[in-house]
């Protein structure tokens, strides 16, 4: 019996957990934000600013907190997720809080509400809250192979969720977009919820359909089609992407679910035909939509003159103001709060906070962030690839590819290259629904990976077997 207990101990603990690696790269990642909010003080008033060492050491509690349920609870789970999202979230709190200095945003909020109301408190405190949700899914979620229990029912939360703000009362009309709810003088935007919730039906449905989903009845100019009812899925889904941007023009979410579903079949089977039948419905559903819906209308013809309709739509002059902000930019930028982005109005600290990135760091510093985007997304393709169980490589998948087509869509958004969706960049943008819930999504990742990562136990030595003999008669 001791044999087998040492034996299984050292199996174990000769695994490298990268703890360590991790806790160094967190330093780093309070250390950052720390000094570009000092450089954000000194810039504006020639001052260090007076709330820095409170930032600093929330950041680094959060940071702390973070690092010790993961050392506790998942000790083998990728070293690098937790330390990039910490950073994004600290810069993100640097970046509104340059805003929240801007004259011009402060004239405008009391003008509109009659007072100024800084947004870098609240999202500190919601950096809390999202911290609170990663520590939660660390702790209760054990394996993540239990979520395959709830497929069917994560479906009808998701489309409850999708739902609400349609629902008198609670739902919110925000610049033409019915993506919010109002609860108790909080906005939630269920959306950012339903992503990882749906995530969780596709990876469980797809898991056991991908078989007759690979399937292919005929070849047709090089593609493989799959059967007619093999068809019925993907149709019913496009539908229903369809239906959350007409009755709520919410264009930025339809277009992530549908991506988000057609990325996991690809996976699930390997077919590419998937990937061209998904592009090819996308874009006539977007087609037709466009040219019935005037908020989604709008955006478009926005997209495409944003210098020559500034008298008939706001769009224009957002998106107009964003792209002067990217180019005034140049490579290395203007410098921490040294810019004008603050032109582009209300959502220059929401939707268009890159244009901030962009003016302020430079081409330099877009390319930095997007980096360390990319860097998560690559982690999470990782531990897709790693995972042992179908169910978690859909899952980590599916989570990473709606990662990805949140970070294309919000950036191409705000620097002209496609039409403006109305998301929020993760972790930098205002607001409490999209920390929480990246939050959350980095916590799942991380379990994943704890689980994938994860040394198998040594095999048991029977020193009674090598002492046995068979006896033949």
């Amino acid at each position: 019996m001791s044999s087998t207990t040492h034996t299984s101990t050292i199996g174990a603990i000769g695994a490298p957990s990268r703890r360590n690696t991790e806790l160094a790269l967190l330093v780093f990642a309070v250390l950052i934000p720390i000094f570009a909010y000092a450089n954000v003080g000194l810039a504006i008033d020639g001052t260090m600013p007076t709330g820095m060492i409170g930032y600093g050491l929330g950041l680094g509690l959060l940071a702390a907190v973070g690092h010790l349920v993961v050392r506790k609870f998942a000790p083998y789970a990728d070293p690098l997720l937790l330390p990039l999202a910490t950073l994004l979230n600290g810069l993100g709190l640097v970046l509104i809080w340059r805003l929240d200095q801007s004259q011009r945003l402060q004239q405008l909020q009391e003008n509109a509400f009659g007072q100024f109301n800084p947004a870098a408190p609240n999202q500190l405190m919601y950096s809390a809250v999202g911290i609170a949700m990663f520590v939660g899914v660390l702790l209760l979620l054990k394996d993540h192979r239990i979520l395959q229990r709830f497929t069917y029912i994560s479906m009808i939360f998701a489309l409850f969720l999708l739902l609400l703000p349609l629902v008198p009362g609670i739902g919110t009309d925000v610049f033409g977009a019915k993506i919010w709810i109002r609860v108790g003088g909080f906005s939630i935007q269920p959306g950012e919820f339903a992503k990882i919730v749906i995530a969780v039906f596709f990876a469980g449905y797809l898991m056991v359909k991908r078989d007759a989903l690979a399937l292919a009845s005929r070849r047709f100019m090089g593609l493989y089609l799959p059967r007619g009812r093999d068809l019925g899925p993907i149709l019913v889904i496009w539908a229903v992407s369809l239906l959350i941007l007409i009755f709520e023009n919410d264009l930025g979410t339809s277009l992530l679910f549908f991506g988000m579903f057609v990325v996991m079949l690809y996976v699930a089977t390997e077919r590419t035909s998937w990937i061209v039948i998904g592009l090819l419905m996308s874009m006539a559903g977007a087609v037709g939509v466009a040219s019935t819906a005037g908020h989604v209308q709008a955006r478009v013809d926005a997209w495409l003159d944003p210098f020559g309709c500034y008298a008939t739509s706001g769009a224009c002059e957002q998106i107009g103001q964003s792209i002067m902000a990217f180019g005034s930019g140049g490579v290395l930028g203007t410098g921490l709060g040294q810019g004008n982005s603050d032109l582009i109005g209300f959502a220059a600290n929401a939707d268009f906070i890159f244009a901030t990135v962009g003016e302020e760091l430079g081409l330099a510093g877009v390319m930095a962030f997007l980096v360390i985007y990319g860097l998560i997304i690559e982690r999470g393709v990782r531990t897709a690839l790693a995972a042992r169980d179908p169910f978690g490589k859909l899952f980590a998948a599916g989570l990473s590819g709606a990662f990805a087509l949140q970070i294309f869509v919000v950036a191409g958004g705000v620097m002209g290259l496609i039409p403006l969706t109305g998301m929020t960049m993760p972790w930098l943008a205002a607001g409490g629904s999209s920390v929480i819930a990246n939050w959350a999504l980095i916590g799942i990742l991380i379990r994943i990976s704890d689980t994938a990562r994860r040394p198998a136990p040594a095999p048991a030595a029977n020193p009674d077997a090598e002492m046995t003999q068979v006896v033949r008669p």
